[in-house]
């Protein structure tokens, strides 16, 4: 569905990514692992086309979109709920979400879209009239996802979603995850949480200051010395039992 291809980042002067390459199925959950300043959130936003490779390409559905700015990418089909949330927090959660369906395609299918978006976080609906600023963290969350849903997404890219919030609110939001998933909907997902990434993601890629060290399914990355207490600050058996 995706393919990056040998991709080179640069932030002005400092290079991000390091000769990058990574593939993404249709239909599956795939995790980027990392520690910070790992490269995870350049990646996605270079697919999203808020930065462009100096070398490399990124194809979707076949079609290069190596130079495609963010709003053309948004129509073939991808969106990105971004680190942080972005919600606009003086907007209701109701625009908050409608905003997130600006693309003609996302357009026609507004109510359709809307009625997926409560079935996932019906606490939405509730909670609709109310300002963003509002909502709880986990809330916001919530509408942050429910945003991208509201763009009619082929594949969907997520920036540590976990951050900040209660293990409570974090498994509802995988739950949730799976069941975008079980739609049809594609997901790429960023997490620091090793265990978490390796419990709920078919595949996984490490990215370790810029570069790919290490990529599988989930059970190939529990037989690999590379994924241990050093790195990660927990063992593979660890990981492997609650798999």
């Amino acid at each position: 569905m995706l393919k990056v291809r040998d991709i080179d980042v640069f932030h002005e002067t400092f290079q991000a990514l390091w000769n990058v390459s990574l593939d993404v199925r249709k239909g599956e959950m795939l995790a980027l692992i990392g520690a910070n300043t790992s490269g995870k959130s350049t990646l996605l936003d270079t697919i999203s086309g808020l930065l462009h490779p100096t070398k490399g390409s990124i194809e979707f559905e076949g079609k290069d979109i190596t130079k495609l700015d963010p709003y053309q990418i948004v129509e073939l089909g991808i969106t990105q709920v971004p680190e942080g949330r972005g919600i606009f927090p003086e907007m209701t959660a109701l625009d908050n979400l409608v905003i997130g369906s600006y693309s003609r395609q996302a357009r026609a299918k507004r109510e359709q879209n809307l009625k997926k978006v409560y079935e996932h976080f019906p606490i939405l609906e509730g909670r609709k009239k109310q300002t963003a600023k509002t909502l709880s963290g986990g809330e916001q969350q919530m509408l942050s996802i429910g945003r991208g849903l509201m763009a009619d997404p082929k594949l969907m890219l997520l920036d540590e979603m976990s951050l900040g919030l209660a293990p409570i609110i974090v498994n509802e939001l995988f739950k949730a995850l799976r069941e975008i998933r079980e739609t049809g909907i594609t997901i790429l997902f960023v997490e620091q949480n090793v265990r978490r990434s390796i419990q709920e993601a078919d595949r996984a890629y490490i990215l370790e200051n810029g570069r790919v060290t290490l990529s599988g399914t989930s059970a190939e990355l529990c037989e690999e010395e590379q994924v241990k207490k050093a790195y990660f600050g927990i063992t593979t058996a660890e990981i492997c039992e609650e798999k």
